[in-house]
């Protein structure tokens, strides 16, 4: 029931038929949702602020909106509003172990700020946590989402945590990295198998065994075998039949130039006798080389057998998490203006699939559109500020040699901000 509370806060079952409302709680049992946040009314009852870095006044804080851009301006998350500022807030949902179900973790986040570098990920913490003092040293179960730092950062991370350890996906998986809403999504499957979607399009898939290192290899080379001694792994081998050409050691490397000639004013009688400077002679190929054919007795290239790994002990709950308790956003960012939004965990791919339709499916060309319209009055703005080229040959002679009031203050604010942002850079 406490399911169903959370995603219609507002049934009244006095008002609503006894079918109507039955027919409700087996549609939302049935999804298998553990938790759902649409950020709607309430939703600071449920998401606890961290104090972490907030002795250190670098904390930063969230703010309720759609954005500058939205596909509907009533549908709201929580954004980052603050540079320079680490960001951390998390959510308690009732204990939920995925063993022998498919676990969904969904949300989808949208970098308003152009962002350069940053994190866009959410993780899944166990056990008891201090919500108050969550943060990025706080242990957690699955930390996932984009991550964007420079050129050379432009990934998903799917960091999974067994026995203690945090592991990194071995596969790369771009993200997105323009300034709309997308929606990424991370199912984990009871046969320890997973898939990586982005915008409902599955971007990476695979199996826990091959593409994290959360156990020891199945199979490993034989450390004892040795290559057999008449193994003929020579692919190519030389033409006993080819044989150097008579004179072949005569050609010389070099040849005089033939174009070369003797300057008028030379003197042989001071200067020596003259000689053409050499050029490389285009007959001559290097050292003789017999042909190369096939090797009729080639084997390919030699590998040590695979055997069974002594040190592999199989973990049949390797994808169980079985004490899943809270949702949590932790973030360092220069730039702010991520926004995150309707974050689910449940157990069925389905309903995440439906969910991601229903939002972003349905919002994403107006956000599209609204986007689109706010870049283009950006730049009109833009085009607004920069001088025309007459107008500033019109003025220079007016400025030449002199410094108006108006510059002196213009130099001694871009001076002051500048040093404002050098004591951050120098703190951090």
């Amino acid at each position: 029931m406490e399911i169903l509370q959370r995603r219609v806060p507002m049934l009244n079952p006095n008002s609503l038929s006894l079918a109507i409302a039955v027919s409700l709680l087996v549609a939302v049992s049935s999804a298998g949702v553990i938790f759902e946040e649409r950020f709607e009314d309430g939703w600071e009852n449920r998401w606890v602020k961290s104090d972490w870095k907030k002795d250190e006044n670098m904390a930063g804080e969230w703010n309720y909106t759609s954005g500058k851009w939205n596909g509907d301006p009533n549908d709201k998350g929580i954004q980052t509003s603050e540079d320079y500022r680490f960001y951390a807030i998390s959510a308690e949902f009732p204990e939920f172990s995925n063993k022998d179900k498919t676990l969904v973790f969904q949300f989808s986040v949208k970098h308003e700020q152009k962002l350069d570098c940053g994190g866009g990920y959410m993780k899944l913490l166990s056990g008891e946590v201090d919500q108050k003092k969550f943060g990025g040293d706080s242990p957690y179960s699955i930390m996932f989402g984009p991550d964007i730092c420079g050129y050379s950062t432009k990934k998903v991370h799917a960091i999974l945590t067994y026995n203690g350890t945090n592991h990194l996906i071995k596969k790369e998986v771009p993200c997105e990295t323009d300034q709309l809403t997308h929606v990424y999504t991370f199912i984990l499957r009871p046969d320890a198998t997973y898939s990586i979607l982005i915008d409902n399009v599955e971007k990476q898939s695979g199996s826990l065994y091959s593409d994290w290192d959360l156990l020891p290899p199945k199979k490993i080379k034989d450390p004892e075998a040795k290559k057999p001694e008449d193994w003929d792994d020579k692919e190519y081998i030389p033409d006993p039949e080819d044989k150097k050409p008579e004179g072949y050691d005569d050609i010389p490397k070099e040849i005089p130039d033939p174009d070369a000639k003797k300057p008028e004013d030379w003197d042989d009688e001071e200067d020596g006798e003259w000689t053409a400077p050499t050029i490389p002679n285009p007959e001559y190929k290097g050292p003789w080389k017999p042909k190369k054919l096939k090797n009729p007795n080639y084997k390919g290239k030699w590998k040590a057998p695979m055997i069974d790994n002594p040190d592999f002990i199989d973990d049949p709950d390797l994808y169980v998490y079985p004490n899943l308790k809270y949702v949590g956003v932790e973030l360092w960012q220069v730039k702010s203006g991520t926004l995150f939004d309707n974050v689910l965990v449940c157990d069925d791919p389905e309903y995440a699939k439906q969910l991601t339709e229903e939002t972003w499916g349905k919002q994403k060309d107006a956000e599209k559109a609204a986007f689109d319209e706010a870049e283009k009055n950006r730049e009109e703005e833009e085009s607004k500020d920069d001088p025309v080229d007459s107008d500033a040959e019109d003025g220079e002679d007016d400025a030449e040699g002199n410094e108006t009031d108006d510059d002196s203050k213009t130099d001694s604010t871009e001076d002051e901000a500048a040093s404002v942002d050098d004591d951050v850079h120098d703190e951090l």
